[in-house]
């Protein structure tokens, strides 16, 4: 103990004033907790509180339900193994908040030996009323809680695996930052009471290149050129960020997956390593409800004796998850045409478009994450009415002179008014979009 707390003084001699005076709290403490006395047996739980330049840590006794020693200490993973290798046998977990320091600790720990967990701060017991807040009283609850078995944890990633998560996580920041300019631009515009110009709707090159013709003042060109080359600049860098993840995807741990991934109709190789990065060892989820939850796909049930109501989603999960697989959601139901008439269907019933496409994303999700679990290619489910033809889609052709099965003969006539045997033999049981609310429900399955 006494070598570990010198090259901790040598180490941070050349800080300031207030790393010193830890360092000497740190001695203090250390001093006192080597008259530690344990019962025979005894095991305790250690909660750190972490920050960047330091940890608050409580070491908890599970037999007592008391706290047996507190301490302060720089924020070195070294000197927390110094520390508590002395309690080796008597530690039984280690457990720290998720949060801006990463993974580092844990992995040093688990390299030393301990058990040692990153906890889901969402996830953590929460009181109902106002009590008092602080690193040390937050450190206490953490090994309380571990000692009770209340905290939840979530999967400390492989150095690799991080790293393969962090390139597409900082192509998701190009990708905000680059939207954030182009509000910037319109805001511009707009503030000046200039016209936009044609094809700036969906940014076509046409529509930036007619920006930077704009008859301007040069205080006002030179505003608007600032905005234009950050528009450029982060463009260059999201095909950058692009061609980097292509290339990940052709690599040996990840070309058999993304390869059975890419195989369902509007996923890339953007999707396809999203789901890869941030749903790490798919294998660890037990049915699809699970990964739901786990992308902020599952709504929020509130059951009360007979009553169930379904309210929003539950947003408490991967956000980064969820967006992608809602974008990839659109491009799944433009270009397969069993999705788009389920889209069709859920739209119809709800009468919101968020909420079908959101619903298209947590099954689109599902899809994936079984794809990811058994290698297969994605087979697709035939379209319960070829002959519905829909946005985008070719209907089946018909003989010259005959009337169109995608409507009646009679403009006048609905598809209420049709006899009840036929409606449902003409929707199979499944709800048609463009018959009335009545129709029976559609057997619930999961796709392939």
């Amino acid at each position: 103990m006494t070598l570990m707390v010198e090259n901790v003084i040598i180490r941070h001699r050349h800080h300031s004033r207030r790393a010193t005076a830890m360092v000497k709290r740190l001695t203090s403490q250390q001093a006192e907790g080597k008259r530690i006395s344990f019962e025979k047996g005894e095991t305790v739980h250690v909660g750190f509180d972490v920050h960047k330049k330091d940890y608050h840590a409580t070491m908890w006794s599970e037999r007592r339900e008391a706290v047996v020693t507190q301490w302060v200490q720089p924020a070195d993973p070294t000197a927390v193994i110094a520390a508590l290798r002395p309690y080796k046998d008597r530690v039984t977990r280690i457990v720290y908040e998720a949060g801006p320091t990463g993974y580092g600790l844990a992995r040093a720990l688990r390299g030393a030996g301990f058990v040692a967990d990153v906890i889901a701060p969402s996830r953590t017991p929460t009181a109902s009323g106002q009590e008092a807040k602080s690193d040390r009283l937050d450190s206490r609850k953490l090994a309380m809680w571990s000692a009770k078995g209340l905290l939840q944890a979530v999967r400390v990633p492989t150095c690799e695996e991080e790293g393969d998560r962090q390139m597409f996580r900082i192509r998701d920041q190009i990708v905000a930052k680059r939207r954030r300019v182009k509000q910037q631009i319109k805001s511009f515009l707009l503030q000046h009471g200039i016209a936009q110009p044609e094809g700036l709707k969906n940014w076509s090159r046409k529509g930036v290149a007619a920006l930077r013709a704009l008859p301007l003042s040069a205080q006002l060109r030179f505003a608007l050129d600032l905005l234009l080359d950050d528009l450029a600049h982060y463009d260059r860098q999201r095909d950058k960020a692009d061609n980097a993840i292509a290339a990940l995807a052709r690599t040996t741990r990840h070309k058999r997956s993304a390869d059975a991934l890419r195989t369902v109709p509007g996923v890339g190789p953007v999707t396809a390593m999203a789901v890869r990065t941030e749903l790490i060892a798919p294998e660890r989820f037990g049915d699809g409800r699970e990964v739901a939850a786990m992308a902020g796909l599952a709504p929020l049930v509130m059951r009360t004796g007979q009553t169930v109501r379904q309210g929003p989603l539950m947003k408490c999960g991967n956000a980064r998850l969820r967006k992608a697989l809602i974008e990839a959601a659109w491009r799944w139901v433009a270009q397969d045409p069993w999705a788009r008439q389920r889209y069709h269907e859920l739209s119809h019933n709800t009468g919101e478009k968020k909420k079908a496409i959101a619903a298209m994303a947590r099954r689109l999700g599902i899809i994936l994450w079984r794809i990811s679990v058994t290698g297969e290619a994605y087979r697709p489910r035939p379209c319960p009415h070829p002959d519905r033809a829909t946005p985008g889609e070719t209907a089946q052709p018909r003989q010259p002179g005959l009337p169109s099965k995608n409507k009646p003969t009679d403009p006048n006539r609905t598809s209420a008014d049709r006899p009840k045997a036929e409606r449902r033999r003409r929707t199979n049981g499944a709800p048609c979009p463009y018959s009335h609310r009545g129709s029976r429900p559609a057997p619930r399955r999961e796709c392939a």
